[in-house]
C-alpha cells in the first residue's frame, strides 16, 4: 500500500471532491478514451446515480461533468473561464475539447439524475457515454468518484488494495500496529518513514516542492475566507461568518480579560474560513476531502501562530504524518461520506490532523497513533446529512469542531504515554462497519437528518 501526500493532499475546487473534483476528472479520463479510439463520436451523455443524483445539483456535479467534458480539471480550473463555457455550451449545446472539432450535448437533456437506479460499486457512480452520428451509445464507461478526488473505473473495484507498489517502498505498512512495529524496530518516527517511501516515487526537490504549494494554498484559503464576507452561493443564502468572528478575535487581542476558551475559536474559524471558501467553489485542498478541507489547515495554522515556539521547518512532518494515518484510513475504511457517512470525512480529517500535531509536538509514533483514535473514535456514527444538498450546513462548523477535537486529541496523548485500550486499527474497522450499517439516508443523500428537519428548506 502506498498513497502519497501528494495524493491525499490535492489542490483542487469546491465545494466537493467526491461530487466536484472526482466526476470532472472521470469526464477527462473518458475524453482519453475517446480519443485513443477508432470509433468516430459526435456527442456525449451522461448520468448519475447514488449519491450523486441526490446531492448532485448542490455539489455542483452537473456543472462540473459540463465543464470536464469541455476539456477542464481541477488543476487548471479558472472561475472566469467556467463561466463563460457554461454559457456558451448551454446556447450551442455541445462541447469542443482538445482532439475534437463538436460534440453534441445538451446539459438539460444529456445529463440524467437517475435516483432509481443505484449501481453496487460505490455510492457516487457515474455512466458517461459517447454517441455516434446516429445518436447510438458507441462507448460507455462506469466511474466511481470514491472520495477526496479519487476515481476508479468498474473494472478496477475488484483490484487488490495492496498492490505491487506495497513491495517497491521501504518501509511498508498496512496497519497502524505494523507502522508502530517498525518504528519501534527501526528507530524511526512516523513522519520519516513516510518520507523514505515519496522517496521512491519523487525526487526531495519534487517533494518538498509539492508539499510547500499544499500549505501555500491552504494558508492561501484561510486567509481569503478570514477576509471575506457577504453570503455564500446557493438557496440557503448562508452568511458568512469568519469574517466577522475573526475581526471580533482581533479586536479582543491584548485584553486582560479574554476567557482562555477563547483560543477555540481561532480554530474554529481558521476551519470556517477554509470551508466558507470551499462552499464558494473556491481553490482548496482535499484533506482528505473538499468537505473535509477546514480542519487540518486550521490545526497547522493553529500551530504556527499559537504555539510558543513552533517553526515553519515542521510543517512537512506534519503533513506527512497525516497522510501516513489518511492511508491507513482510507484503504481499511474510507474517507468518502457517501460510503460512511461524515466520520469518514471530518472524522477522518481529524484523526489526521491530531496525529500531525501530535509529532511536531514531539510525541512519540505510540501517542501519535493514541492522538489519531482518540480524534477518530469521538466522530464515530457521524452522519452526512447536507441541508439541500449544499456543502454548508452542517459541514462549516463541522470542519471548526473537529479541528478542535484534534487539538484536543494530541493534548491528551501528549499527557500520557502512548498506552491505551482501543488501537487506532480496531477504530478504523469500527468506523468501516458502522459505515455499513449506517442507513443510504444518513450517508450524502440528504434524505434524512438535519437535510428533512429544517423548517422552510
Amino acid at each position: 500500500m502506498f498513497l502519497s501526500v501528494l495524493d491525499i493532499f490535492k489542490v483542487g475546487i469546491g465545494p466537493s471532491s467526491s461530487h466536484t473534483m472526482g466526476p470532472m476528472i472521470a469526464a477527462a479520463r473518458f475524453l482519453e478514451m475517446m480519443r485513443t479510439s477508432e470509433q468516430k463520436f459526435s456527442g456525449l451523455k451522461t448520468s448519475l446515480h447514488g449519491s450523486l443524483a441526490f446531492t448532485g445539483i448542490g455539489h455542483a456535479t452537473d456543472r462540473a461533468i459540463t465543464l470536464g467534458f469541455a476539456g477542464l480539471t481541477p488543476e487548471t480550473y479558472n472561475t472566469h473561464e467556467a463561466d463563460h463555457l457554461i454559457k456558451k455550451i448551454n446556447k450551442t449545446k455541445s462541447v469542443s475539447p482538445n482532439g475534437f472539432k463538436q460534440l453534441k450535448f445538451d446539459p438539460t437533456n444529456d445529463l440524467i439524475f437517475d435516483y432509481e437506479t443505484q449501481l453496487t460499486g460505490h455510492a457516487n457512480g457515474m455512466v458517461m457515454m459517447a454517441t455516434d452520428v446516429t445518436d447510438r451509445v458507441v462507448l460507455r464507461q462506469v466511474f466511481y468518484s470514491i472520495g477526496g478526488g479519487f476515481v476508479i473505473m468498474e473494472e478496477d473495484l475488484n483490484i487488490q488494495k495492496f498492490s505491487d507498489d506495497y513491495h517497491k517502498i521501504p518501509f511498508p505498512f498496512k496497519s497502524a500496529t505494523e507502522m508502530l512495529n517498525m518504528s519501534q524496530q527501526l528507530g524511526k518516527s512516523i513522519a520519516e518513514m513516510k518520507h523514505s517511501n515519496e522517496m521512491v516515487y519523487h525526487c526531495t526537490s519534487e517533494l518538498e516542492n509539492g508539499i510547500a504549494r499544499i500549505w501555500n494554498v491552504m494558508r492561501n484559503s484561510i486567509e481569503r475566507g478570514l477576509n471575506t464576507a457577504g453570503k455564500l452561493p446557493g438557496s440557503l443564502k448562508v452568511k458568512r461568518r469568519a469574517c466577522d468572528i475573526y475581526t471580533s478575535l482581533l479586536a479582543e487581542q491584548g485584553k486582560n480579560h479574554t476567557a482562555p476558551h477563547t483560543i477555540n475559536d481561532w480554530i474554529s474559524v481558521y476551519a470556517m474560513a477554509v470551508n466558507e471558501e470551499n462552499a464558494a467553489g473556491g481553490q482548496i485542498v482535499t484533506a482528505p476531502t473538499n468537505g473535509a478541507a477546514g480542519v487540518i489547515p486550521a490545526v497547522l495554522n493553529y500551530y504556527l501562530k499559537h504555539v510558543p515556539g513552533a517553526t515553519s521547518e515542521r510543517i512537512e512532518e506534519f503533513l506527512l504524518t497525516a497522510a501516513a494515518i489518511g492511508g491507513l484510513i482510507k484503504f481499511n475504511a474510507s474517507i468518502s461520506g457517501a460510503e460512511a457517512g461524515c466520520q469518514a470525512e471530518v472524522g477522518s480529517a481529524s484523526a489526521m490532523a491530531a496525529a500531525g500535531l501530535c509529532a511536531i509536538l514531539d510525541g512519540t509514533p505510540e501517542q501519535v497513533e493514541n492522538a489519531a483514535e482518540i480524534a477518530l473514535e469521538h466522530h464515530m456514527g457521524m452522519t452526512c446529512d447536507p441541508v439541500q444538498g449544499l456543502v454548508q450546513v452542517p459541514c462549516i462548523e463541522r470542519n471548526g469542531l473537529g479541528a478542535i477535537k484534534a487539538v484536543s486529541a494530541a493534548s491528551i496523548s501528549l499527557r500520557g504515554d502512548g498506552t491505551h485500550l482501543v488501537p487506532l486499527d480496531s477504530c478504523i474497522e469500527t468506523m468501516r462497519q458502522t459505515g455499513l450499517d449506517m442507513s443510504y439516508k444518513y450517508k450524502e443523500t440528504s434524505l434524512g437528518g438535519l437535510a428533512v428537519n429544517i423548517p422552510n428548506c
